[in-house]
């Protein structure tokens, strides 16, 4: 791509090159220099540079700046220069870091990538060759160590979540909240983006690790405890609100009907596993860990690699509705274990359940009763959905 098409692009989709900057004074300048051959639409936040990154800017006059007047993370950094490309006007910020490891000769990937894409509401992240032999080790491991989690969080797989270049759909931002001011911004930025159902793509980028004139400003022990609480509180939220979310947006989408036919029926585990799923779901949702349902059921099919939508699904049989009838079957099945008196009354039921003895009845018998449903309702599933899946091979032979 030529660069008249590239400063033309830029211009028609609304898009500016934000550059956050604090103390590389020795990339700047050269940085700068290379992302004017492309476009004019540049702002930089110097996020209160200690060294001469204030003199420097001086000689950029054509540019936006920010200057703040202390160093606050990279993270503030980026909400301010989105807050003021949206101010300027513009729809999306492609972030390039001033240290150098960027090449600005990659823009047009973004652009081209943009204009191709059927929906704009896309963040697109820069995905280096990370066996690159000047890749340091601590960076490749903190990029595995980064994907896995952004998978676990969102279900999207990427081959790089850490990359500091990329493009971002500013109007999405702006309608979202952030909570972190530092490196673990971008973690944060890209999950809570795909939540609210922004896609979340990788584009291949060039990358370079010259050591003798790049600053990396990342603290490895602080700032990788900071994105370790951070995956901490995304893990709780994805599980206890997002993944539930997503279940029942699924669900109201297709119906009821629908959904059972293609993701339970028509998904492509083996009744094996989706019987042992069904079996998960069912001891979760009957076991006495409430408020934990949710977590226990994903992360069980996480842990057992199962069909995590069957097991969420069929761990459902704990609704509103069925509440009562789930505590008296426990106190029922513990009472007769414990050959005490049987809890056969629903109307005093919350006087049984608060007595000593009564929460004694129901915890035992909530547990005998979830792994007896659950057996039961593996072993009905296994055998129906074999006999299913037998059909529709016959179907499909003699088709």
């Amino acid at each position: 791509m030529n660069i008249p098409t590239v400063q033309k692009d830029m211009e028609l989709l609304k898009c500016c090159v934000l550059v956050p900057t604090y103390n590389n004074d020795r990339t700047l300048k050269r940085v700068l220099n290379e992302i004017l051959l492309y476009t004019k639409d540049i702002i930089v936040v110097n996020d209160g540079a200690t060294d001469t990154t204030s003199t420097i800017l001086q000689d950029f006059p054509q540019i936006s700046q920010v200057h703040l007047s202390k160093n606050q993370g990279k993270g503030n950094a980026l909400k301010v220069g989105f807050a003021e490309a949206v101010a300027r006007g513009y729809d999306f910020a492609i972030t390039i870091d001033s240290d150098g490891q960027h090449y600005p000769e990659d823009i047009p990937v973004f652009l081209d990538a943009l204009k191709n894409e059927e929906t704009k509401n896309v963040l697109y992240i820069g995905s280096r060759n990370m066996n690159q032999l000047d890749v340091p080790g601590k960076s490749s491991f903190g990029n595995k160590f980064s994907n896995f989690w952004f998978w676990f969080e969102t279900g999207i797989k990427l081959n790089d979540t850490q990359c500091g270049f990329r493009l971002y759909p500013l109007h999405t931002l702006k309608n979202l909240t952030f909570r972190t001011p530092k490196f673990e911004f971008e973690i944060e930025v890209i999950v809570r983006a795909a939540w609210s159902g922004t896609m979340v793509k990788n584009l291949p980028v060039k990358i370079s690790y010259n050591e003798e004139e790049r600053v990396s400003h990342f603290r490895t022990v602080p700032d990788f405890a900071r994105i370790s609480v951070l995956n901490t509180v995304l893990v709780i939220i994805a599980l206890v609100y997002i993944k539930p979310r997503d279940f029942f947006r699924r669900i109201k989408k297709k119906g009821v009907k629908r959904f059972l036919l293609e993701d339970v029926l028509g998904h492509t585990d083996s009744p094996k596993k989706k019987a042992l799923s069904i079996a998960l779901g069912l001891f979760v949702g009957l076991s006495p860990f409430w408020g934990l349902h949710t977590l226990l059921v994903l992360g069980g099919a996480f842990l057992f690699k199962l069909n995590k939508p069957i097991a969420f699904a069929f761990s459902n049989i704990s609704l509103p509705p069925f509440i009562p009838f789930i505590l008296l079957g426990g106190l029922q099945v513990g009472g007769w274990i414990l050959g005490e008196e049987q809890f056969l009354s629903l109307e005093n039921l919350k006087d049984n359940l608060l007595a000593f003895k009564g929460v004694k009845a129901y915890i035992i018998g909530s547990l005998v009763l979830a792994v007896g449903v659950s057996v039961m309702g593996g072993i009905i599933g296994y055998f129906s959905l074999n006999q299913i899946a037998k059909r529709k091979k016959m179907s499909l032979g003699n088709g």
